[in-house]
């Protein structure tokens, strides 16, 4: 059965998201009329009008549209939503972004990535190398993919379909798929999850929704995490640990590229090269690999997509230059992934002052995971925090005391305990943090600029001076 049977108007709240605006542009490509509504306006959401789509812009909306078959939206949208209730008192079609694709991926042979750090990344390898190999899939990724028309969607003309599956409020149970990879597990999201065994049961709810024969590949050097993991059908690992089916050798890190082996057992698939940092980038290339050499694709297929692979938006992404200041953007908002990130840039940049400008992303993770947002920033040369992004539906009122400028206090007093002397700024916004950025700035330094909230314009400006920040 065909769940678009029938749909000749779609409205899509929260559009300009990165995961919404993905299934805008399906039902555009599908010759439905899409029309849709935003807080605010982005490049997203001008990318979306410029192709017809009617988007409202402001905290008021605009009306739910006439004649509207299908409703979707962000599960940051509250129930209370006005074009939500209109929606429901006329009785139409509603559904959350993970509720459409879920529907639409049980019509279709589903490829599921999940994972507390990597999903975008793996998922866009994946993506490319199945592409390469003429499977033709449907690939929609929670970034955007610079091979891709689309951006964070590739429509495929086969009914596989591949896609980054989120661990937040349990979204990935909306699949059921027949193979799927689990790059590791980690404690996060904790506004939904008790603590981290509700999020491994989670995960194993998950892979007990793969079909009876499907594939599952896992992170073996996660052991207490992804490596636990094992599906009714089969189960296949890698990892840097020599105990993996498909084990990691022979790493070379230089400045600008890393080579690695990849083995199964005594045999070996050659040597790879990427272009993008990391230990954890390797890890994503073998996940991505390892499923693809599963489903039979070529060692040399694989080898010619990742030496040419050159990230996605918001993943280690390098901006640009100005006055010979490197400036990255980086999604990353977990301790894990700051420190991982980190040392990725200490390894491709030697020698070069690495500025971390860091934006906490919600309240709530601030503080529970507060002591290791403190370690995580021990590689920066110079540190500059914002305050805290706030999500608009997940803080909590017993976390308002919490602000950049407690990790502030406690990194400095860290820095004095280690005797270790560097910048460590507080800025009470995304001005503030520029105007001190401007100061740290050197010939050859590198700028790193995280967060999952605003703090990505800070970057562009960085490198376009003549951007105003839209806050």
């Amino acid at each position: 059965m065909n769940m678009l049977a029938g749909v000749k108007k779609a409205h899509l709240i929260g559009i300009g998201g990165i995961g919404v605006s993905a299934v805008a542009k399906l039902l555009w490509h599908a010759g439905i009329k899409v029309s849709g509504s935003d807080a605010v306006a982005s490049g997203i959401t001008s990318e979306l009008i410029k192709r017809g789509m009617e988007i409202s812009i402001g905290p008021a909306a605009g009306q739910l549209p006439d004649e509207v078959d299908l409703v979707v939206r962000s599960s940051a949208v509250p129930d209370d939503d006005p074009e939500l209730l209109a929606a429901r008192e006329r009785g139409v079609r509603n559904l959350t972004y993970f509720e459409f694709l879920g529907q639409y991926a049980a019509e279709r042979r589903v490829v599921a990535v999940a994972g507390t750090h990597g999903k975008s990344t793996t998922t866009a390898m994946l993506g490319q190398i199945l592409i390469e190999a003429g499977f033709d899939p449907t690939v929609i990724v929670g970034s955007k993919v610079p091979i891709f028309p689309d951006g964070n969607i590739r429509l495929g003309n086969s009914d596989l379909f591949v896609i980054e599956s989120c661990e937040h409020e349990a979204h990935l149970l909306e699949f059921k798929p027949q193979a799927a990879i689990v790059t590791n597990i980690e404690a996060d999201h904790l506004d939904f999850y008790r603590d981290l065994d509700h999020i491994k049961q989670t995960f194993r709810q998950f892979v007990s929704q793969l079909t009876p024969t499907g594939l599952l590949v896992v992170n073996f050097d996660d052991q207490t995490g992804a490596g636990e993991l094992k599906a009714s059908g089969r189960t296949v690992s890698f990892g840097f640990n020599s105990g993996a089916d498909y084990s990691i050798k022979n790493l070379q890190v230089e400045i600008g590229r890393q080579k690695f082996e990849l083995w199964r057992g005594e045999k070996s698939f050659g040597a790879f090269e990427l272009s993008v940092p990391g230990r954890f980038n390797i890890a994503n290339a073998v996940a991505a690999a390892t499923l693809a050499i599963e489903l039979g694709v070529s060692s040399e297929v694989i080898r010619s997509v990742l030496s040419s692979y050159q990230g996605i938006w918001r993943r280690f992404e390098i901006v640009g230059q100005r006055s010979g200041v490197t400036v990255i953007s980086d999604y990353g908002h977990h301790p894990t992934a700051v420190a991982a990130t980190l040392a990725a840039a200490r390894e491709f940049y030697q020698d070069q002052q690495i500025i971390l400008v860091f934006q906490p992303h919600q309240r709530h993770r601030t503080r529970k995971l507060f002591a290791k947002f403190v370690e995580s920033f021990d590689q920066a040369d110079a540190v500059i925090l914002p305050e805290i992004y706030d999500v608009k539906g997940r803080e909590q009122t017993a976390d308002d005391d919490i602000s950049s400028r407690q990790l502030v206090t406690v990194v400095l007093v860290r820095d004095q305990q280690r005797d270790r002397k560097r910048s460590i700024e507080y800025a009470a916004d995304l001005a503030d943090a520029f105007t001190i950025l401007q100061s740290f700035l050197s010939p050859d330094s590198v700028v790193l600029i995280m967060g999952a909230g605003d703090v990505d314009q800070l970057a562009r400006r960085l490198v376009s001076p003549s951007i105003n920040f839209s806050i």
